[in-house]
């Protein structure tokens, strides 16, 4: 689904994707891409910018209605950092693009959602963190957490070595798959920030998610989190 842009703009990308192999459905309005989302699955949603709502806005009421990933068409860099990774968004394309560009990148997006839906385990316990990567789901000391792919995937790969440091070259490797999150070095930080916020992890004291400077990120082991709870 291709949300917003103007009328012209949209239509013209749409053809593209047509003659690209997909079926996009294109809406002018956040009403009309709800009420799409919540009717039919869609494998992605394109979200640019609508008249009756923000595209931050847009993307949470999105996240409720679909898990389709969800790739934003941004105005700058560093407001995509800081919106996609805030609303939920998986990817996004900095305006101006070329047609092939955005292609090359809704393929990308699609691959990587799809490839990681295949869990390395079924299920993943670490101390109070519960993952349930074939169902998507994510629980905190029993409490359902509302996390993007992203922000899931992130805590996946952190909780498969757990207790050990994860470099910044692997999650981005990893969870940033064809090179395509090496294009700002605040992606990996934006994305920890928010799942932080997420898991009420504060930063300067942390108990779940720790840096190491200069390395990478930590998640806390099964047992230093027992101990931390017994003092």
């Amino acid at each position: 689904m291709l949300a917003g842009g103007t009328r012209a703009t949209a239509e013209a990308f749409a053809h593209a994707l047509r003659r690209s192999g997909f079926a996009p459905i294109a809406v002018d309005s956040a009403a009309q891409a709800l009420a799409v989302a919540e009717r039919a699955h869609h494998d992605l949603i394109l979200v640019d910018a609508v008249p009756d709502s923000g595209q931050r806005e847009l993307c949470t009421a999105l996240r409720h209605h679909s898990d389709a990933p969800i790739v934003m068409l941004a105005e700058s860099v560093e407001d995509a950092d800081r919106d996609a990774a805030r609303e939920g968004a998986d990817d996004y394309v900095v305006k101006p693009f070329g047609t092939a560009e955005a292609i090359v990148r809704i393929r990308a997006v699609l691959r990587r959602t799809r490839r990681d839906k295949r869990p390395f385990r079924a299920f993943v316990r670490v101390g109070p963190l519960e993952l349930d990567t074939a169902t998507r789901r994510a629980r905190l000391e029993g409490r359902e957490l509302r996390l993007s792919a992203k922000e899931l995937d992130l805590l996946a790969r952190l909780a498969r070595d757990a207790g050990r440091v994860v470099t910044r070259e692997q999650l981005m490797r990893d969870i940033w798959s064809d090179g395509e999150g090496a294009r700002s070095s605040r992606t990996l930080e934006v994305h920890v920030a928010m799942l932080r916020r997420k898991l009420d992890d504060d930063r300067a004291g942390p108990r779940l998610i720790h840096t190491v400077r200069g390395i990478g990120f930590r998640l806390a082991s099964a047992e230093e989190l027992a101990g931390a709870a017994a003092v």
